[in-house]
C-alpha cells in the first residue's frame, strides 16, 4: 500500500540513519537506574548515542535519572571532534606550529 512505506518499515528516510550523541552530566544512582548491573559516577560527563526516532524518549529518561543534557551533536560531528582532539593530531598540530614559528623567526 502507498501509506505503508510512510508509516512503518525502512522507508529510506534520512531520519532512519541519523544518530545523535548527548553529553549528559549529573547522573546519579537512583531507583530508576538501580536495575542496571553497574554503578556510575555522578561527577563526569557521559556520552549517549541516540537514534533520531528515540530522542524525545531518551531525553525524558535522562531527566528521570537526574541528568542534565549539556550538549547534543550528530554522531558525525562527534567523531570528527574526537578525531581532532586525539593525541596524534595534537602532536602534529604542535609540530606544524613550532615549524611555522621557526620560519617566522628567520
Amino acid at each position: 500500500m502507498l501509506g505503508s512505506s510512510v508509516l512503518g518499515g525502512n522507508s529510506g528516510s534520512p531520519t532512519n540513519n541519523r544518530v545523535f550523541v548527548y553529553e549528559v552530566t549529573g547522573l546519579k544512582q537512583n531507583e530508576t537506574n538501580d536495575k542496571n548491573n553497574y554503578q556510575f559516577r555522578s561527577s563526569s560527563s557521559v556520552f549517549v548515542s541516540v537514534p533520531y526516532s528515540r530522542m524525545n524518549e531518551e531525553m525524558q529518561r535522562i531527566g528521570k535519572m537526574g541528568g542534565t543534557i549539556v550538549n547534543i551533536q550528530s554522531l558525525e560531528a562527534f567523531k570528527q571532534q574526537e578525531q581532532n582532539n586525539s593525541p596524534e593530531n595534537n602532536k602534529a598540530a604542535n609540530h606544524k606550529k613550532q615549524k611555522a614559528d621557526r620560519d617566522d623567526q628567520n
